[in-house]
């Protein structure tokens, strides 16, 4: 059963909604932005209604097929980790773009909303709201670059690593965070060499 959960769940993860329907527009998403195949760039693309229904789909793939196997209750908690973390490997390395898929944030919306009943990702999308609005003070009300925004989302994630503690979640909840962690960690990892390549050559620049 764990490994036909994880299947299920990884194939959920790796539908790639936001670019098939940058496609069925006539636009290829990945030419907008970083590149990323998500609804970001959608978005940008698109226009909000479509970048909305992108985000939303994209949550959902991970929410509803972990809903369901976590209420199934045919699962041990130990053996949740990997149908968890499985639509958001799917998301991040889908093999319908080759497995070069997007940054993975709205299925990790998605996925810990459905083992916390959005408590986790409540906390979540504060810490990266009073980022977001610090980042913009720093700045002096301009807009975070792709690279700021990795730097948001892992930096964020990490920060929610406090939270799962100090909330007593179980251990199998953190070796969840983990893997997440380190894949989005991955995802962004050009965008956070660039940004520290940035602030190190301004440093020196100073």
């Amino acid at each position: 059963m764990i490994i036909i959960a994880t299947i299920v769940c990884f194939l959920c993860g790796s539908l790639m909604f936001s670019y098939w329907i940058g496609r069925l527009l006539k636009l290829d998403i990945r030419r907008i932005g970083d590149g990323n195949p998500g609804a970001a760039n959608l978005w940008s693309g698109a226009g909000y209604r479509f970048g909305l229904l992108g985000v939303a789909l994209d949550f959902l793939k991970g929410y509803i097929p972990v809903l369901i196997i976590v209420n199934s209750g045919i699962l041990t908690e130990d053996e949740l980790i990997p149908v968890v973390l499985a639509p958001v490997v799917g998301h991040a390395f889908s093999p319908f773009l080759k497995f070069n898929g997007g940054k993975a944030l709205a299925v990790t919306f998605g996925v810990w909303s459905a083992l916390t009943l959005f408590r986790v990702t409540l906390c979540y999308a504060i810490i990266l709201a009073i980022l977001l609005l610090v980042t913009r003070w720093i700045k002096g009300g301009e807009r975070s670059t792709s690279a700021e925004d990795g730097l948001q989302t892992t930096m964020g994630f990490m920060l929610l690593s406090v939270y799962l503690l100090y909330a007593g979640y179980p251990a199998y909840a953190r070796w969840i965070w983990l893997g997440n962690f380190l894949i989005l960690v991955w995802k962004n990892r050009e965008a956070l060499a660039q940004l520290i390549k940035d602030k190190v050559r301004s440093f020196f620049a100073s």
